[in-house]
């Protein structure tokens, strides 16, 4: 266990924080103050800040920030080369290991909340990927349908014990293959792999905007810096570096696959800014449903002016 001379109590064991939020919620800003305060490593918990050249559809940190505040785990992959959450839960409890042995509070902030859940409890043990048998399954897909190939899985699973949309091609292509490789669908299967397996402490913390109204207002001001920052421009400069990542993780991203649309000519400027604004309140309302889901996090309003001082005094009470 990792213990530290901490705020002046000595022996007491240091916590590993998660700060998760619904997107544009300030948790950023909130994590960039705290680590001002608190002895903190920052982890970023984003799958689109891992990528190169990502930088403003992601909202990730200015470079005079990250050279200030450094965060592990951004900029470490190319857009073509895709990351998973085995992959982050592996790196992140690597650095978050690494940081307790020096007597540092590490600080997991994101919106990627699959990454939490990962990190936390660990990750099935499942077959890993195959890409002969994954090529075959996007081949059938383009000859008989995405629709056909979604049946399929829905009726190997009439329980419905495995939640995948229609449109998640990813997930379908995986749970299609895991079965093809005799794996469980949404079965109990043994997680290794946590911090909890590591009886690591674990403090979650969560950021919350209270009005709907506000947060579709601060998503939609957020878009249009974006739009001025140039957004639409790194996805042009991303496409010609990559032509061929269009159907990548990382190009599936909020507002990468909008913008990739719009620029192939497929869909119009006004069309591709009304859908990344739609897609990200969708994804704000997924998140906020997964938070108010899963047990044991402490929330803390945004619009209350003082939600920053109150994390920080939750901390100091909590011996951070």
């Amino acid at each position: 266990m990792s213990r530290g001379n901490v705020n002046g109590v000595k022996g007491v064991e240091l916590p590993v924080i998660f700060l998760a939020g619904t997107t544009a919620s300030g948790k950023t800003e909130l994590a960039l103050k705290l680590a001002e305060e608190f002895p903190i490593d920052l982890v970023s918990v984003d799958s689109g800040q891992v990528y190169r050249g990502m930088d403003i559809g992601t909202a990730k940190p200015p470079r005079d920030v990250l050279k200030e505040a450094p965060h592990a785990l951004i900029d470490i992959r190319d857009p073509d080369s895709p990351y998973s959450a085995a992959d982050f839960q592996n790196d992140a409890r690597q650095f978050i290991l690494q940081s307790r042995s020096r007597g540092r509070i590490p600080l997991c902030v994101g919106g990627t909340l699959f990454y939490f859940s990962a990190l936390l409890h660990g990750l099935s043990r499942l077959p890993p990927a195959d890409p002969a048998l994954r090529a075959g399954l996007e081949e059938e897909a383009r000859s008989i349908g995405w629709d056909a190939l979604y049946e399929r899985l829905c009726k190997l699973t009439p329980d419905r014990s495995v939640r995948i949309e229609p449109h998640d091609r990813q997930r379908i292509l995986r749970a299609l293959e895991i079965y093809e490789l005799g794996g469980e669908l949404g079965g109990a299967t043994e997680r290794a792999g946590g911090l909890i397996d590591a009886n690591v402490p674990v403090l979650k913390l969560c950021l919350f905007t209270s009005d709907r109204a506000v947060l579709h207002k601060r998503i939609s001001h957020r878009f249009k810096r974006m739009l001025e920052q140039g957004f639409v421009e790194e996805v042009e400069n991303l496409r010609s570096a990559f032509p061929d990542a269009q159907q990548t993780p990382a190009m599936r991203s909020v507002g990468y696959q909008q913008a990739w649309h719009y620029l192939d000519g497929s869909i119009s400027r006004d069309q591709f800014e009304e859908d990344v604004q739609t897609a990200t309140r969708r994804l704000a309302k997924r998140q906020l449903t997964w938070l108010r889901n899963d047990p044991g996090w402490v929330w803390f309003d945004a619009l209350n002016p003082g939600a920053m001082n109150g994390v920080s005094r939750f901390l100091a009470a909590t011996n951070c």
